[in-house]
């Protein structure tokens, strides 16, 4: 950290950073925030329901169809850090413009791909732009607004997250069942992307703090080649080489070589590591960031599937696939909303954390009961409660780490949990897909042995249309479809169970009125 940058607990703020923007000032840049925001989830749940019918046209194959997602995700984990570290250093103003710009370039690309390389190539791109967005519009809302009186900002946080959520897989279901296809869903968010921009150009003013430049490239880039080889390793053993084998050891040995590497070049080397170690020294921030990646593991692995789940287990269409995702979201919105009012009125916020993560354990374990024939009314009543869980979990653990967190250190210490989350869902989506598509393969294999049918190799990893197939066919990879997705929801519940753990064990310190200088209330916090 440069010289010139001064801890606010010794040193009163200067006049220009110390700018308070009116309520009116806050919800005009919040407008733009929010938008952007909004692209940014657009960008992964429009193209849910849109998959089957994404793979199916280019021919790709159950390990495809996570890729898809992993690469955004993978490119969202491994810069978001970095993007954090920028907002430290840049014009926050400039750096979310320029994540929309790069948003926008990938979605253009992906609207035109003409195979499954080309499709995961664009969508790694886009990864870049909306792990931009991620982590600065959290950064922004941090620098404008007091801890104590973030609580209801981040509900409305909470209810764009819910009302993309809801929104993207029904208009995503729509444009598929629309003469457009699949590659409209690519345009959707291109709109609302330019809106944002010119919102944010018109009313976000932030001082800029000159400092001393130093992008820790050589740690973002360990990071993201560690983390990619060991998603690799996942997403294709058991398939295209056997889980004990010579190249398991290999892209083991050299994913966690590079990460070892990594954590020695953030500990020792980076001037200006791109995750600074010593934001573990508090462990506020250590439990919320295992947390994080318990809940990304949880969450991401286990949800993405359920599209699949709705139109392969259950026949549905894109459109029907993304009604059924309003159970969750909705709970999601009433759950976030309220619990960022009443944390902003009482300061208080731990209890809305356990008891998130207690509904999320008990939703992730009754959807573990689902198959093909389940009573579509319980399922919804069990992606309800999970809903609700995460809406009370997700933005409260970015909170608790912001409460902690001296304000030269927000942009990192909030990309750094939305790193680990995003982290953890890339590995759940990896992980939980290669269990799927192991699963289902071997389900579809055995059913067709009975039947008295050749299995092929090729057919049982992939994603079939199912108005094509005999009636037998079908029916057996419906029921391969429902028991396998059923099968992720108790692989996943563990992993919640071990972020209520890590939750638990966090300090509840009152949030802050001011974002320069601590209550006497919060002296006693360890650092």
């Amino acid at each position: 950290m440069s010289q010139d940058v001064t801890p606010p607990s010794t040193v009163a703020p200067t006049a220009e950073e110390n700018h308070q923007m009116t309520h009116r000032e806050i919800l005009e840049a919040l407008s733009g925030l929010l938008l952007a925001m909004f692209v940014a989830m657009l960008s992964s749940t429009v193209v849910t329901n849109a998959l089957p019918a994404i793979i199916t046209d280019l021919d790709g194959s159950q390990t495809g169809y996570t890729w898809v997602v992993v690469a955004t995700l993978l490119t969202m984990t491994a810069t978001t850090p970095l993007w954090g570290k920028l907002a430290d250093l840049f014009s926050k103003k400039l750096l979310v413009q320029s994540a929309l710009v790069v948003y926008s370039i990938g979605s253009l690309v992906a609207a035109f791909a003409p195979n499954m390389g080309v499709l995961i190539g664009a969508r790694a791109v886009q990864g870049l732009g909306v792990g931009g967005l991620t982590a600065l519009v959290q950064v922004v809302i941090a620098t404008m607004v007091s801890p104590r009186e973030r609580g209801r900002y981040s509900g409305y946080i909470g209810a764009v997250f819910a009302l993309a959520t809801v929104s993207g897989p029904l208009i995503g279901g729509l444009i598929v069942d629309s003469p457009l296809g699949w590659r409209g869903c690519f345009f959707v968010g291109l709109p609302i992307a330019a809106l944002a921009f010119v919102v944010l150009q018109r009313t976000l003013h932030l001082p800029v703090v000159r400092r001393e430049v130093h992008v820790d490239y050589l740690g973002a880039s360990l990071i993201m080649g560690g983390v990619s080889i060991l998603l690799i390793w996942v997403s294709l053993a058991g398939q295209d080489f056997d889980w004990v084998s010579t190249t398991t050891a290999l892209m083991l040995a050299a994913g966690v070589a590079i990460i070892a590497l990594a954590i020695y070049v953030e500990a020792r080397v980076a001037a200006d590591p791109i995750i600074p170690l010593r934001l573990f020294r508090d462990r506020t921030t250590a439990l919320a960031t295992g947390a994080s990646v318990m809940v990304g593991i949880a969450m991401f692995g286990a949800t993405v599937y359920l599209s699949q789940y709705f139109q392969l287990a259950r026949g549905m269409s894109p459109t029907e696939a993304g009604l059924m995702s309003i159970a969750m979201v909705g709970g999601l919105l009433v759950s976030s909303i309220v619990t960022g009012r009443i944390i902003s009125d009482t300061g208080l916020w731990k209890r809305w954390l356990v008891g998130g993560m207690v509904l999320v354990i008990v939703g992730l374990f009754l959807l573990g009961t689902i198959d093909e024939k389940t009573n579509l009314v319980l399922v919804g009543a069990f992606m309800a409660l999970v809903g609700l869980g995460l809406g009370a979990t997700m933005q409260n653990l970015v909170l608790s780490v912001q409460n902690n967190t001296r304000i030269e250190d927000m942009g990192a210490a909030s990309s750094v949990v939305a790193f680990f989350r995003s982290m953890g869902g890339s590995i759940g989506v990896s992980a939980l897909g290669a269990v799927l598509a192991t699963q289902v393969a071997n389900s579809v294999r055995d059913g067709l042995a009975t039947m008295g049918i050749k299995p092929d190799a090729h057919a049982s990893h992939s994603i079939p249309d199912l108005d094509k197939l005999p009636a037998p066919i079908r029916a057996l990879y419906e029921a391969s479809f429902g028991d396998a997705v059923g099968h992720l929801f108790l692989v996943a519940a563990p992993f919640a169970v071990a972020a209520l753990i890590c939750v638990l064990f966090i300090k509840e310190v009152p949030l802050r009125t001011s974002n320069y200088e601590p209550t006497q209330a919060e002296e006693p916090v360890v650092r």
